[in-house]
């Protein structure tokens, strides 16, 4: 079974990280889920978002996600494989460097990585889609674009694969995102 690394922080969508993190768990994997400046124990509040026919998603409260690993003590050699939620979260979490080198890391070492909606963003500031195929969020396109990624417009309940990185728009598209990522698993 693999060891995988979660990246999460306030406000990540809470589909999106409570359903891989435990999902992954039932399937027998180890899942360490960490936060920048939080340690094991500690708590980061997700955020519901849902499509209800607006220009964009609404965002309701979620609930308080525990982690159960200390950010500062995670060296991504030991992991096999990442997975990075979306939601508002990653808006901030890509201005912190040693989040930016550990995506970095699992990228170069052609590890198994899981992005979804939002956390395109991550991966774009981590500059690691050039000529790579990735979907998100509709709205996180223009990043995917600008940093030499191709923008993958598939439906909402889908998920691509190019490589090591599995990618999805949205949390309907978990049963997808979540069977190409145990494939690579």
């Amino acid at each position: 079974m693999a060891k995988i690394l979660m990246i999460t922080g306030d406000f990540t969508e809470d589909y999106e990280t409570m359903v891989p993190f435990q999902c992954l768990l039932a399937c027998g994997h180890t899942v360490d889920a960490v936060c920048p400046d939080k340690v094991a124990g500690d708590t980061v509040k997700t955020a519901i978002h849902d499509f209800e026919g607006d220009q964009t998603y609404t965002e309701k409260p979620g609930h308080m996600f525990a982690l159960n690993a200390s950010f500062d003590k995670i060296d991504p050699v030991a992991y096999d494989a990442l997975v990075i939620p979306g939601g508002r979260a990653p808006e901030y979490l890509r201005l912190n460097a040693d989040v930016i080198a550990m995506i970095t890391h699992f990228m170069t070492a052609n590890k198994p990585v899981a992005a979804i909606c939002h956390g395109a963003q991550l991966l774009a500031a981590a500059g690691v889609l050039k000529d790579r195929k990735c979907s998100a969020y509709p709205a996180c396109a223009p990043e995917v674009t600008a940093s030499g990624g191709t923008f993958a417009d598939i439906a909402v309940d889908d998920a691509i694969t190019d490589g090591n990185l599995v990618t999805a728009p949205a949390w309907p598209a978990h049963p997808a995102w979540l069977a190409q990522f145990m494939k690579l698993l």
